[in-house]
C-alpha cells in the first residue's frame, strides 16, 4: 500500500484537506473485490495507527461496503483493470473507483421485490456524497463517508 503517494515529494500538490491517500490497480477477476476490501481495511488501520485518528466500526464497515459495491459494479460492467483511490481528510473518507465503462450508473427506485441492482441505493444510504464524473476513457465514481458517527437522535 502506498500512503500519501506524491504528497511529500513535491511532485503533486496535496488535494485540499486530504491527510493521506492510497492508490491501487485492481486487475481482472472476481478476486479483485476481496482484494479491494482488504486494501480498504489496511488503509484505515494504517490511518489509525500512524496518524492516531479514531476509526469507528461504522466507518470501517461502511468503507468496506462501499468499496465492495463500487468495485463489484466495475467488475461486472467494465473491461480491464479497475483503479481505486482511498483518501482521508477532515471532511471524511473518499472511496474513488475508476473503470473503463463510460455508462453512468443510475440508482433505481427502491423495490424490495427486485433481486440485485441495489448497490447504488445502498451507497446513497451510507455515504454523505456520491458523484460520478465522465473521464476521457470511462468514468470515476466517488463516495464520501463521514469520519464521525452521526449524533444519536434518542
Amino acid at each position: 500500500m502506498e500512503l500519501d503517494a506524491g504528497y511529500d515529494s513535491g511532485a503533486q500538490p496535496r488535494p485540499e484537506g486530504h491527510l493521506a491517500r492510497s492508490d491501487y490497480t485492481l486487475e481482472g477477476g472476481g478476486s479483485r473485490i476481496a482484494a479491494a476490501r482488504r486494501h480498504a481495511v489496511a488503509f484505515l488501520e494504517k490511518i489509525r495507527t500512524e496518524y492516531g485518528l479514531p476509526i469507528s466500526r461504522r466507518l470501517r464497515e461502511s468503507t468496506e461496503l462501499v468499496v465492495s459495491e463500487l468495485v463489484t459494479n466495475a467488475h461486472k460492467y467494465a473491461v480491464g483493470p479497475v483503479l481505486m483511490q482511498l483518501r482521508i481528510g477532515a471532511s471524511g473518507v473518499d472511496v474513488v473507483v475508476w473503470d473503463s465503462d463510460p455508462a453512468v450508473p443510475v440508482a433505481r427506485a427502491a423495490d424490495p421485490g427486485r433481486a440485485g441492482h441495489h448497490g447504488l441505493e445502498i451507497i446513497k444510504k451510507v455515504a454523505e456524497k456520491l458523484s460520478v464524473e465522465r473521464e476521457p476513457v470511462g468514468k470515476r465514481v466517488t463516495a464520501r463517508l463521514a469520519l464521525t458517527d452521526a449524533p444519536s437522535t434518542a
